[in-house]
């Protein structure tokens, strides 16, 4: 009989989940200041003391926010099932993530009273929650976020002299490979494809590149890359001075921005960046069994506080910032579904884009759930697809055919936590630092701002975005966005002409970039937005990100 995915038990976390075998929750506290800390840690974050126990809590609660899974079934938790999380009544700070039992999904609000519960699995106590048998008639105020977004801004570091390295970087060429569904190309040859037609876009040859820098680069699997830095430098004999590969960074689109640091100090002139998916294909190997199931038997790390709940995607832990969005502000799937019309009626004029066919609020609205209150167009379109783009330092820039993109600014400091259920709930998390950052290191403001290309795996990070960047205050998207005039490619704001990730692919940000290098230089044909000087890119959310801020030479 299939089970749940189970975490491994290791020396650091197997108080809290066996706990549970005498019916108590327990966390780490902290004997210093007594907070909760959650996951195990060596030290309190909050007042970095090291005299840390494990201490009994009344396993009671709030729920902040939560999904019904539609779409994915995990063994021993076929669909639909809730995903929630929990805030613990003794330090809110601290969130489980959980799946809620004992009722019926339509019977939840946020707000609900709730208490522990646990299952045992083998040698594990899973601790799950259900609604306390008494509830307030109302509801009360839900817990606040560890760091609203008054208290991000107060946080954010200020340039440390006038100098900024952005001025001696540019943006000289940008390519795309082949872009469609199941094109059962290997990744890598995807990549040289565009890496080629990138560098022959900036009027360069492979001779001069002698930089390279990828996203999320070699080691991992499931369709994410074409085996990183190694991968490349082996099949184009680049022989850089400088390279980087790694997820850790500035969001999809990191390598770019650790490109322009590279040139800017003078370790490399011109820098080759790309970024690959082969997710469409990936997944029909596996369907067919052509690939073996990466699905393990015991989880650790990040994934051992969310797989054995069935949360297994960005969907259900933006699914739930989006709910509690939608309970703070008001916001509707409407307001989330004027974001997906906009890109695809963007991508009905761009040849590239998978998905042109037109589409209407209905169709929208309609469509099937994927976990709620996201559908199955507030999800971008896994792809097989490769863009490159080359960073060069300004002084080489000049001297190349096409005029450079040049980078007024970029956003990249790291403040909310980096947990994906710890984070912002009320907002999607690492989208307010990043932009407030990046405001902060540039005289322009977003009424500079000409074309937007922001990110949207989901639609709720697109809104996310357009709040955290201020073209509406924070709450204000509903109203923003509605009718999506505002956003339109002639409205006040022109958001991701080519068509996004929703309509145009998933390319994880890096199709964003080369979108505004061919916005400012002015090659968008039919989806061209009008007298484009200044853009701002954004790529990532939820997970770090980064943010810049890209403008003419004149």
């Amino acid at each position: 009989m299939a089970r749940r995915p189970l975490p491994l038990l290791t020396p650091e976390s197997a108080f809290f989940w066996t706990s549970g075998a005498d019916g108590r929750l327990r966390f780490q506290e902290c004997e210093a200041c007594s907070a909760l800390i959650h996951p195990p840690q060596p030290v309190c974050r909050h007042c970095r003391g090291h005299g840390l126990r494990v201490t009994e809590v009344a396993g009671t609660g709030t729920l902040i926010s939560f999904t019904v899974n539609e779409r994915f079934s995990v063994p021993g938790l076929p669909a639909p099932y809730v995903v929630a999380r929990v805030a613990i009544d003794e330090d809110p700070r601290v969130r489980l993530t959980t799946n809620v039992v004992g009722c019926d999904a339509s019977e939840l609000r946020l707000g609900m009273r709730m208490e522990v519960t646990f299952e045992h699995v083998e040698d594990v106590w899973i601790p799950l929650f259900r609604p306390c048998a008494e509830q307030p008639e109302e509801p009360g105020p839900l817990p606040e976020d560890e760091l609203p977004p008054a208290r991000l801004k107060q946080l954010v570091r200020p340039p440390v002299s006038a100098d900024r390295f952005e001025h001696r970087a540019a943006l000289t060429g940008a390519g795309a490979s082949r872009v469609g569904r199941r094109l059962g190309v290997p990744p890598l040859e995807l990549t040289i494809e565009a890496c080629e037609k990138a560098v022959a876009d900036a009027g360069l040859t492979m001779g001069d590149i002698d930089g390279l820098a990828t996203y999320p680069g070699a080691g991992i699997a499931a369709g994410f890359g074409e085996g990183g830095v190694a991968a490349v430098e082996s099949a184009l004999g680049i022989h850089p001075t400088w390279y980087n590969g790694g997820a850790e960074t500035f969001g999809p689109g990191g390598s770019v921005i650790a490109a322009m640091l590279a040139v800017a100090s003078g370790l490399a002139r011109h820098v080759l960046c790309y970024r690959t998916l082969w997710e469409a294909t990936y997944a029909q190997q596996l369907r067919e069994g052509h690939r073996p199931s990466p699905a393990p038997d015991r989880v650790e790390g990040a994934g051992e506080w969310r797989t054995p709940f069935g949360a297994v995607s960005a969907a259900h832990a933006l699914a739930q910032n989006a709910q509690r969005h939608f309970h703070e502000f008001g916001t509707t799937r409407e307001t989330l579904g004027w974001i997906a019309l906009n890109q695809r009626a963007n991508a009905s004029v761009n040849p590239e884009a998978i998905y042109r066919e037109p589409l209407t609020m209905d169709d929208y609205l309609s469509t099937r759930t994927i976990s709620t209150p996201l559908g199955l167009y507030d999800c971008d379109v896994p792809c097989d697809a490769s863009i490159a783009v080359v960073v060069s330092a300004v002084d080489a820039a000049r001297d190349l055919p096409k005029p450079p993109v040049l980078v007024e600014a970029v956003g990249t400091q790291l403040i909310e936590r980096l947990e994906w259920d710890q984070s912002t709930s009320a907002h999607e998390p690492h989208v307010l630092a990043q932009a407030y950052h990046m405001w902060s290191r540039t005289d322009l403001g977003p009424s500079d701002v000409d074309v937007a290309l922001l990110y949207d795996g989901f639609t709720i990070n697109c809104l996310s975005w357009i709040e955290a960047l201020g073209f509406c205050g924070i709450g204000e998207a509903k109203d923003f966005l509605e009718g999506g005039k505002n956003i339109a490619r002639d409205g006040i704001l022109p958001v991701n002409p080519h068509g996004g990730q929703l309509s145009h692919g998933r390319t994880h940000g890096m199709g964003l970039i080369r979108e505004a290098i061919t916005q400012l230089r002015g090659e968008g044909g039919a989806r061209q937005v009008a007298g484009a000087r200044t853009a701002v890119v954004s790529t990532g959310g939820l997970a770090p990100s980064g943010v810049m801020l890209l403008r003419t030479d004149t």
